[in-house]
C-alpha cells in the first residue's frame, strides 16, 4: 500500500506560497542545507528525519529556500524529492552570510 503524500505539505510545494509572517529558522535552515549536501538528492521522508522537522515545517523551509534560488523540488510518483541548485551548492559554504545579507 502506498503512503499519499500530505495535502497540505503538497499545497505548500506547489504554489509556493507563504504567509507573509514566515520567518525561517536559520538553524533550521543550516540542518536542512547539511544533510542536503551530505546526501545530494532525497525524499522529504528521509530530509525530515534527517532535519529532525515534521513536513510541514519542512516544506515551509524548502519553498523560502526555493524562493531564493536554493534548492529545487519536485513532485515524482507521489514522492517529493527536494535537491541544492548550483546556486545553493555554490553557496554553501557561506550560507549563513549569504542569507543574511541577502
Amino acid at each position: 500500500m502506498k503512503k499519499s503524500i500530505n495535502p497540505k505539505v503538497v499545497e505548500i510545494l506547489i504554489t509556493k506560497s507563504l504567509v507573509p509572517t514566515f520567518d525561517p529558522s536559520m538553524k533550521t535552515l543550516m540542518r536542512i542545507v547539511k544533510f542536503m549536501n551530505e546526501n545530494t538528492s532525497g525524499g522529504k521522508t528521509q530530509l525530515a528525519l534527517d532535519t529532525n522537522l515534521n513536513y510541514t515545517r519542512l516544506a515551509k523551509h524548502i519553498v523560502w529556500m526555493e524562493k531564493k534560488g536554493l534548492v529545487e523540488s519536485t513532485i515524482d510518483d507521489n514522492k517529493i524529492n527536494v535537491s541544492l541548485t548550483q546556486n545553493g551548492k555554490f553557496r554553501k559554504n557561506n550560507f549563513k552570510d549569504y542569507l543574511i545579507y541577502n
